[in-house]
């Protein structure tokens, strides 16, 4: 299988860490139920090929998202697979806490917004109310020692409320690493971000005293810019990037959203500059292809069907 040559870039880090949600945010929007023997085997395919931060599922209200019901059972089937610092779960009340606690998990997130409207849809609170909500599960989260992370949602774009003010993100993230957050998780949920945007909203940050050591970037490519945007934020120090094998995912709030930005593709254009990532290129393209067919169509990565011929 082909890979790409290798041409060094000035400045480049020796090594970025992929934090892979293919499992979770990947499939969360599928509306067929992925059987949790399929997801177990997605999770064990991802762990050979070299990922090493895998965010298995989220305990959340079958309700809410039926897909992930059965998210007790996919951290049983995996075992050990599950556990450990580099396989967090998303928490999204006390009610989720407890749940991953009882199962060992040792690694967890919280899931804010940085806009009212879609506080409002989607966590049923207001901006400012999140904090009430996200302070005793974070609490208690530093207090029995796991490590956590927030992630905060339109923070380039909110297709109700549009342009979202730079200012306005920073206080929520500042809030976010107030509540105890090892690592904040900066989401362009509708995918309009374009790399002028990320620069002056990791300024804003670093401005605050949040440095890019404790910042990820979570980019959809509705517009074709989530590698770009990821390669920005990297440039500007960023280490950490969010990415979907096989380019799972979806946004529901933006037409022809295209998903998550391709792992596949994202480890192309690193290997390419010589940055490493530890992952196996083919082996992490077989793997998406095999969970293509277990859903019934193509993968939307580049990558993928380059070098699968599909």
């Amino acid at each position: 299988m082909r890979q790409p040559q290798h041409e060094p870039m000035t400045g480049a880090p020796d090594r970025v860490t992929i934090y892979e949600v293919g499992a979770r945010d990947g499939l969360q929007n599928e509306k067929s139920i992925v059987p949790v023997d399929v997801k177990a085997e997605f999770v064990r395919r991802m762990l050979a090929a070299g990922l090493q931060t895998v965010e298995i599922t989220s305990f959340v209200s079958p309700r809410w998202v039926p897909q992930l019901a059965d998210a007790a059972d996919l951290v049983s089937a995996l075992g050990a697979d599950a556990l450990g610092t580099q396989r967090p779960v998303l928490v999204p009340n006390e009610r989720g806490l407890d749940r991953a606690l009882d199962l060992g998990v040792s690694s967890v997130a919280i899931f804010g917004s940085a806009t009212e409207t879609f506080a409002a849809k989607n966590l049923n609170s207001t901006v400012l109310d999140q904090f009430t909500m996200f302070e005793p599960i974070a609490k208690r989260a530093k207090d029995e020692g796991l490590w956590l992370r927030a992630y905060v949602s339109m923070c380039f774009g909110d297709p109700w409320e549009g342009d979202v003010p730079i200012d306005q993100v920073v206080d929520v993230c500042a809030r976010m690493i107030d509540l105890g957050a090892d690592q904040l998780s900066l989401g362009d949920t509708i995918g309009v971000a374009t790399t002028g945007h990320v620069r002056r909203l990791l300024d804003a940050l670093g401005e605050r005293g949040i440095g890019s050591e404790r910042i990820a970037v979570h980019f959809h490519d509705t517009y074709g810019q989530a590698l770009a945007n990821s390669l920005e934020a990297i440039r500007l120090g960023v280490r950490t990037i969010d990415a979907s094998a096989g380019g799972l995912g979806g946004c529901p709030y933006a037409e022809s959203a295209t998903g998550n930005l391709a792992t596949e593709d994202l480890v192309w254009a690193l290997h390419g500059m010589g940055v490493e990532t530890g992952v196996d290129l083919e082996a992490l393209v077989t793997t998406s292809v095999w969970m293509a067919e277990q859903l019934g169509r193509p993968s939307p990565s580049r990558v993928v069907k380059a070098l699968s011929g599909g």
